[in-house]
C-alpha cells in the first residue's frame, strides 16, 4: 500500500488507479471492516487525525478530482462525506524520498510520463498535506542496505 504524500498529478495511469484501489482499501481499514493491513504504517499519518476518516475521504477526493481531470471515470458513489479535514503534517524529507522513488517507478514503467516530470525540483504535496521541515518520517519502511 502506498498512500501517496506528492500531488497525485505526477502519477501515471498505472499509478493513479492503484492509488484509488488503496485509498478505498485504507478507508476500509480506518473503518475497521478488514482483517489485513491493519497495523499498516502509512495509515499512523491518517490515526492521528481527530477524524481519521474524514481525512481519508478528502485524500481520496482528491484522488478522484485528478482521475476527473485526465477523464477517468472512477466510480463517485465511493466517495464519502467529508465533514472536516484539517491538513496533516508530514516533513519534506518524506516528500522528497517518495519524489525519488516515484520517478524511479516513473522512468521503468512510464518514461514518457518520467521525461514530464523529471525536471521538477520542488513537487507539490497532495492538497491534505502541509510541508514541514525534517527527515524522512519514522513511520516509513525505507528500504534495508546490504550489510558490509
Amino acid at each position: 500500500m502506498r498512500l501517496w504524500t506528492l500531488h497525485p498529478k505526477y502519477l501515471d495511469a498505472q499509478g493513479l488507479v492503484a492509488l484509488w484501489r488503496e485509498t478505498l482499501l485504507a478507508r476500509e481499514v480506518l473503518r475497521g471492516r478488514t482483517v489485513g493491513y491493519r497495523h499498516h504504517p502509512q495509515l499512523n499519518r491518517f490515526r492521528q487525525c481527530a477524524a481519521p476518516r474524514s481525512a481519508i475521504n478528502a485524500y481520496l477526493a482528491f484522488v478522484h478530482a485528478e482521475a476527473e481531470t485526465r477523464g477517468y471515470h472512477f466510480d463517485h458513489s465511493k466517495l464519502a462525506r467529508v465533514a472536516s479535514a484539517p491538513r496533516m503534517l508530514v516533513t519534506a524529507g518524506q516528500l522528497r524520498y517518495e519524489w525519488t522513488r516515484l520517478l524511479g517507478k516513473l522512468q521503468r514503467r512510464s518514461p514518457a510520463v518520467y521525461r514530464q516530470h523529471r525536471a521538477v525540483r520542488r513537487p507539490e504535496a497532495h492538497p491534505v498535506f502541509e510541508i514541514v521541515p525534517g527527515p524522512v518520517e519514522a513511520w516509513e519502511r525505507l528500504p534495508q542496505s546490504p550489510a558490509a
